[in-house]
């Protein structure tokens, strides 16, 4: 199955910027089952797949990469399937989605893992964009590696019950 991406299209310099891809939100989700069961022994793909309606092939790929990366574990046979490597609460949406998707900067010239000069900025201390640009990946940063697993499911429960949910502002 090919990867579809939400993209936006910068003609200044012929770059593709994603947003979040299928497979980052697919692996998010499947996470996130995986976080809610925490404790309870492994997890078939089929069961994962079935419970949030993601094509089977494409999470067992997704999934073993994120095997390898050392996000989960698994076990064959009877019984076997796959858990996290360690509890949600030490698992942080940040680290996940940089392993799949690589930098979360919006522009290369913010970048602290894959920085790249634009060719048309002529002052980057002043370039306005490239400063605002600094902001959203520092803000976003900052939301995503503060953020483990377990919040996300607690705050999912908390939207279900009716209370007040977590608000992040940038």
């Amino acid at each position: 199955m090919t990867e579809r991406k939400l993209v936006i299209y910068s003609e200044a310099d012929d770059r593709i910027y994603r947003m979040l891809s299928h497979k980052s939100k697919y692996a998010l989700q499947a996470l996130l089952v995986l976080s809610e069961e925490y404790g309870n022994g492994p997890l078939l793909i089929s069961e994962i797949a079935e419970r949030e309606h993601i094509p089977k092939r494409f999470l067992e790929l997704i999934l073993l990469e994120l095997k390898n990366h050392g996000v989960l574990r698994s076990k064959k046979g009877k019984g076997g399937g796959y858990t996290l490597s360690k509890p949600p609460d030490l698992l942080s949406v940040g680290l996940v989605l940089r392993m799949l998707e690589g930098p979360l900067a919006p522009l290369p010239c913010v970048s602290k893992t894959a920085y790249e000069k634009c060719d048309e900025c002529r002052d980057e201390k002043t370039c306005g964009i490239r400063l605002l640009m600094k902001d959203v990946r520092d803000a976003t940063a900052s939301i995503l590696d503060s953020t483990t697993f377990a919040d996300v499911l607690n705050r999912s429960k908390s939207a279900d019950n009716g209370d007040r949910v977590l608000n992040y502002s940038i």
